[in-house]
């Protein structure tokens, strides 16, 4: 049914317009109580399969990754979907309305997503207070319920790159507090000479100012780790060895995951039509064309670094054979956002039942 009206009627919509009709009725959804449970009893039933990584108790081994709830005011709706963990932002410390549109594109012949959205948020002032009321909407849920929450960070497009360490660290400062984990953002394509932050020399004076800020905030994290979890998110399009560099950065100044990986700026992974268009397109690409670099990049890794960190596979999760398969080849959790788009509403709780009778 998802399929035919997707095809059917999703796709006659611009692809944002459409994001943004969906998530808003799943909120709507969400506020009404009865609604609300009556939402997650078809949709997450079974669902729960409990896993502590990075000293959390994440309800399952699912997330929604960072990109879908950008400004985090639908934390709770995305748990009716049945996940366990959800990765808000990317968050910028000053609010800024992103690229031109349109700038979200579905690739329908390779099931894929381009996108070139380049971090529109309200800035992390605004999500701090989304925050907090997310925060009292999740405590009203029951406590095995309640979803890890992740707050992804990245740099405000004005700020040069010189200023970017301080730059990230007045996010952390706002948003620290209220989050389960932090995310440092230095993987996207679509802000100018982000991607060069990925580089050693660049990079350590973002995790330094993040960890500080952090450790200054909250007195009492929520990690049983002691302080507040530290991921890097990287992209795929990385050779090996400044993958391995950024790993033995993450070891070397105490961040305690990697997230495998961010979207793709290359184009030979599509076929078809959707390759030709592409060409002509700026943005990253997402879905089932990144699955086989997104898997290579979690194994190089989880090789490379043994049990030392922790890693959240995303990419090209397109059903319970890819999440099984990013599970056993060494990631701790997964996430998905363009396997949603494809799959809808159901897709997240058929992969949790699906995961559950494989453990």
């Amino acid at each position: 049914m998802y399929s035919l009206i997707f095809r059917t009627l999703l796709t006659r919509l611009d692809a944002e317009t459409a994001h943004h009709l969906s998530f808003s009725g799943l909120r709507a959804i969400d506020r009404v109580p009865g609604l609300r449970r009556l939402s997650r009893a078809v949709m997450s039933s079974g669902t729960a399969d409990p896993a502590e990584v990075l000293g959390l108790p994440f309800p399952n081994r699912l997330g929604m990754a960072a990109g879908f709830d950008k400004n985090a005011v639908g934390i709770r709706a995305l748990t009716q979907l049945g996940f366990g963990h959800v990765e808000v932002g990317t968050v910028t410390a000053h609010g800024q309305p992103g690229n031109p549109r349109p700038r979200l594109f579905r690739l329908l012949g390779n099931r894929a997503i381009l996108n070139r959205m380049g971090f529109n948020n309200d800035g992390a002032a605004a999500a701090r207070l989304q925050l907090l009321q997310a925060r009292a909407d999740i405590a009203k849920l029951p406590e095995q319920r309640r979803p890890i929450i992740g707050v992804n960070i990245g740099k405000t497009k004005v700020v040069d790159a010189a200023d970017a360490a301080e730059d990230y660290r007045q996010s952390a400062e706002l948003l620290a507090p209220l989050a389960d984990y932090l995310v440092i953002n230095v993987s996207s394509p679509n802000t100018p000479g982000l991607r060069d932050l990925q580089s050693a020399a660049a990079l350590e004076p973002i995790i330094t100012a993040v960890r500080e800020a952090a450790a200054e905030a909250v007195e009492t994290p929520r990690s049983t780790l002691g302080h507040v979890p530290l991921l890097i998110k990287i992209a795929p399009d990385l050779a090996d060895e400044d993958v391995i560099a950024i790993a033995d950065l993450a070891l070397r100044t105490g961040v305690d995951g990697l997230i495998t990986t961010n979207t793709t700026i290359d184009r030979s992974v599509l076929t078809g039509s959707d390759r030709d268009f592409a060409a002509a397109e700026a943005g990253g690409i997402s879905g089932e064309p990144l699955a086989e670099r997104a898997f290579e990049v979690l194994r190089l890794v989880r090789r490379h670094v043994g049990d030392r960190l922790s890693i959240i596979a995303v990419g090209g999760i397109a059903d319970e054979r890819d999440a099984v398969a990013r599970l056993g080849a060494g990631a701790d959790l997964v996430q998905t956002y363009s396997g949603l788009i494809y799959g809808g509403p159901m897709w997240p709780g058929r992969i949790l039942r699906a995961l559950r009778r494989r453990a």
